[in-house]
């Protein structure tokens, strides 16, 4: 269960998009996004280095019939190319977690809930984003489900701003996240059988670019939206 589910092109792009990141808040350019976000600014490298490395590990969880298999290809969406790892035999569609598009965000978004008391807002954020991501996610033969890659983090940098400015960074990145990973994924479970996708990764394939940029584009776009350089209190 473990390989990228990006081709290498595209997941070279997204490491030099956190490089990037990393010389911006070295350079003290957007060093106020770590307070509005509310982890400490050596966690964020350390999460988002790891969210990256993560997505190559997938841990199984169940299976479920998948029909006639794909195998060893390259699928594009939306411009994206996703791989279909090979198969050795079997008919059965393994439904995973990935590590880096899904625990760690999910972890990190318990956390920044629970810190910042957000219940509430939290709990809307998720749900509009978990319905706009539901409505423009799609089954991809081979690869399972998928949505356009900027939907994620334009939704929920949206929503944030509209929910709480003094809370828009912490707020864009679960709301993406976890709205990502419901809508997207758990609630399309029931459309993976038939579509031949030897790995139904929960926050990997399909869905991992769009969670992955949730964390870096949502939480900067907020952050520069609100102009704030200290954390609410």
């Amino acid at each position: 269960m473990h390989y990228i589910p990006l081709t290498l092109p595209f997941f070279v792009g997204l490491f030099l998009l956190f490089v990037f990141l990393v010389i911006l808040i070295e350079i003290r350019i957007l060093e106020y996004t770590y307070e509005l976000l509310g982890v400490k600014r050596r966690y964020v490298f350390v999460l988002l280095f790891f969210s990256l490395l993560g997505s190559y590990v997938n841990l199984p969880v169940g299976t479920m019939h998948g029909g006639a298999m794909e195998s060893d290809q390259v699928v594009s969406f939306y411009g994206i190319q996703y791989v279909i790892p090979r198969v050795i035999e079997s008919s059965r569609t393994v439904i995973a977690v990935n590590v880096g598009g899904a625990l760690i965000p999910f972890l990190l978004s318990l956390y920044l809930v629970f810190k910042m008391k957000l219940y509430g807002r939290a709990l809307l954020a998720v749900s509009i984003v978990t319905i706009i991501v539901h409505t423009m996610a799609y089954p991809v033969r081979g690869v399972g489900i998928a949505e356009p890659i900027f939907i994620p983090p334009l939704v929920a940098t949206v929503v944030a701003l509209l929910i709480s400015k003094a809370y828009a960074a912490p707020l864009a990145y679960v709301g993406g996240s976890v709205g990502t990973l419901i809508g997207a994924d758990l609630l399309n479970l029931d459309q993976i059988t038939g579509l031949g996708a030897p790995v139904a990764s929960i926050g990997g394939a399909g869905t991992f670019d769009g969670i992955f940029m949730t964390g870096i584009l949502a939480v900067l776009v907020a952050a520069i939206m609100t102009g704030k350089r200290s954390s609410p209190s």
